[in-house]
């Protein structure tokens, strides 16, 4: 008699089979494209190291809005601005000629560090040059050209396919605003809150001459409105129950805010569509989220808006968990999701970045350090 042969699959241990590494290199589906990611073979054990380049930038963040916002009190806003400037061109060179991994790591956070500190130097800037019932809306305008740079991203890595020319295409602006030197003044408040009075005075005079318009006589007694109070610390945030309470709670939201934003950014890249596409869709949705800051903010006041947006944010990445997986119709459901989030996420940062200054902004660097 014969026998036919046979196979127990439960003797077959494949935990006991050998690996090995790709001895002949890597081959990747991304035909004259070249991203850091391919470069130096980050996949597979080592793909937690992409999120690790993202978090480091955040890290830089961190430490650039504690450093530059103290270097923009202490020499004022436009030569802080300027010397981010000079920072991000410096360091975005030198991401672009990074030879290794490690380097790479290491001029990211330096550009990090540059990119906050000149965000937040610009931001205190632009809201003190002009007058105070104007503050809100030059904040949540200025706050809408992070979104431009978003929509302008994708088109430029789309027609740019090295990562490393890509990297100095963003970085040559950076060269271009030092010319602001020439065209930007100095905040008058801060100098007046330095006792440079004629400095202010004659600042504000040239201002008020661009625009036509004329000035009181009294512009020569012009003094700094916090002049008579005494200068404020970080423990006034923590001082008393109630500022503790508001303290605590905004910058929860700043932090929880950065970690969901940029985790959905980082989510449209697993979907499996088209990057730039989604990422494109992902920029504009965040403009009517502005817009209804904008327009809303003055006329109900800043708590409704501010916790109907988290609650909008938060129903969407829930609603988002619980679809199962269901191939395409599943990527599409999350995409829209995903955008849905993004919209309601900036809406909630858009009010919060009026009501929030200071070391409570060191929140969201912090929260998307972690969102990897």
């Amino acid at each position: 008699n014969s026998t036919e042969p046979s196979c127990d699959l439960q003797e077959l241990d494949l935990s006991r089979t050998p690996t090995s590494g790709c001895r002949e290199g890597w081959e990747y589906d991304y035909k004259g494209r070249q991203s850091f990611v391919t470069e130096f073979d980050l996949v597979c054990s080592d793909g937690w190291l992409v999120d690790l380049y993202q978090s480091t930038l955040n890290v830089g963040f961190l430490v650039g809005s504690i450093a530059i916002g103290y270097l923009a009190d202490r020499f004022g806003r436009k030569l802080s601005f300027l010397m981010s400037c000079v920072l991000n061109g410096i360091a975005g060179i030198l991401v672009a000629v990074a030879p290794n991994y490690v380097s790479l790591l290491v001029f990211r956070t330096l550009y990090g560090f540059g990119v906050k500190g000149g965000w937040v130097a610009g931001y205190v800037l632009i809201t003190e040059i002009v007058g105070v019932e104007f503050r809100r809306t030059v904040g949540v305008v200025y706050q809408m050209f992070f979104s431009v740079g978003i929509l302008l991203l994708p088109l430029l890595a789309y027609f740019i396919t090295d990562w490393r020319w890509l990297q100095v295409a963003i970085t040559v602006p950076y060269i271009v605003f030092l010319s602001y030197y020439w065209f930007i003044p100095e905040s008058p408040r801060w100098l007046l809150s330095q006792n440079k009075r004629s400095k202010a005075v004659k600042i504000t005079r040239d201002m008020a001459k661009e625009n036509q318009r004329s000035l009181s006589k009294k512009i020569e007694t012009l003094s700094d409105d916090n002049a008579d109070s005494t200068t404020a610390s970080f423990m006034d945030l923590l001082r008393t129950p109630k500022m503790r309470k508001h303290t605590f709670i905004l910058s929860f939201n700043w932090f929880t805010s950065a970690v969901v934003y940029q985790g959905l950014i980082m989510r449209l890249g697993i979907l499996g569509g088209n990057v730039y596409i989604d990422f494109l869709i992902s920029g504009l949705v965040e403009f009517p989220a502005a817009f209804l800051i904008l327009f809303t903010i003055e006329r109900i006041g800043r708590r409704l808006p501010f916790a109907t947006a988290n609650i909008v944010a938060g129903v969407s990445c829930f609603v988002t968990a619980l679809i199962p997986d269901g191939g395409s119709s599943k990527d599409a459901t999350d995409v829209t999701k995903s955008r849905s989030g993004c919209f309601h996420e900036n809406e909630t940062s858009s009010g919060s970045l009026q009501t929030c200054s200071g070391s409570r902004r060191w929140w969201p660097a912090s929260g998307g350090s972690g969102s990897p």
